[in-house]
């Protein structure tokens, strides 16, 4: 091994450990990843909770992982698909498990640009027709950056598995204002958007309060407002790019097996990807 390898090697190593912590943490929590609103120069969320100052931590203030379905996704029920915005209380929605569900609530977000570019925290990811496997999703797919695929068992955030081809950042058509809604049920569960199946909305402690309608859910459910849901499955992720490069590094010197559940996913996606695209 040269000077050159051993060098790289050791920069990956002390990459790794340095997000290591924060990757476990989400791994073995199962689930807080449910984030809140994003407010910047470049975009700013309508109704936070205005009291709620700083922080990155799910229902503490301006956080990075929103986690919604845009306006106009079409949502499973038993009647048919419906877009998420014409559903209401009580409607029942179809989970992969079989079981329809009502609807307890339903979270409201609205992001408007103030500057010259969007925060790239909310722009939406888009996963094309069948990007997922042969018809899944049926239509383009719009997820917040931090919603969760239910994907080979576990739960992937939608920008851990951006492949440059079939799921990318993408602006909705009107991009002067980005609409999310969030469905919230009796527990944490896999809905299908569009026939792809995501995450319902997963409490934890007081994230309801992201949303712009917040005071609706403490009014309805007062018992609720600090309650934490246990996730549906196992949520994975990694630090990003610069993570998934180190993982590749050191794997490939032998030290360590980098195969993780968001790995396998995305490079098969990816793979899939490249075959739609050609």
């Amino acid at each position: 091994m040269t000077g050159k390898d051993r060098s790289e090697i050791d920069s990956a190593r002390r990459h790794l450990l340095g997000l290591t912590a924060a990757t476990t943490a989400r791994i073995v929590a199962m689930g807080s990843l449910a984030g809140t609103i994003i407010s910047s120069s470049s975009a700013e969320a309508g109704g936070r909770a205005w009291w709620k100052k700083g922080g990155d931590k799910p229902g503490k203030g301006p956080g990075k992982n929103p986690m919604c379905l845009l306006r106009g996704t079409s949502i499973m029920t038993p009647k048919g698909e419906v877009p998420v915005e014409e559903l209401r209380i009580g409607d029942l929605v179809e989970t992969i498990g079989g079981k329809a569900l009502p609807i307890k609530w339903i979270g409201l977000q609205t992001y408007k640009c103030r500057g010259p570019t969007w925060n790239m925290d909310v722009v939406p990811i888009r996963i094309s027709p069948s990007a997922l496997d042969e018809g899944t999703p049926k239509r383009k797919l719009y997820l917040s950056p931090g919603h969760s695929l239910y994907i080979d068992g576990v739960l992937i955030r939608a920008k851990d598995l951006v492949n440059g081809t079939t799921i990318v950042p993408e602006l909705p058509a009107d991009s002067r204002a980005i609409e999310y809604f969030q469905i919230l049920l009796d527990a944490h569960q896999v809905i299908l958007a569009e026939g792809a199946p995501v995450e319902s909305f997963q409490l934890n402690a007081d994230n309801y309060e992201g949303f712009t309608n917040f005071a609706e859910f403490a009014r309805l459910y007062p018992a609720d407002v600090n309650l934490t849901m246990s996730a549906y499955a196992p949520i994975v992720g990694y630090g990003g790019r610069e993570h998934l490069k180190a993982l590749l590094r050191l794997a490939s010197a032998g030290l360590i097996r980098a195969r993780t559940p968001t790995r396998d996913a995305h490079v098969r996606l990816a793979a899939r990807g490249e075959r739609i695209a050609c």
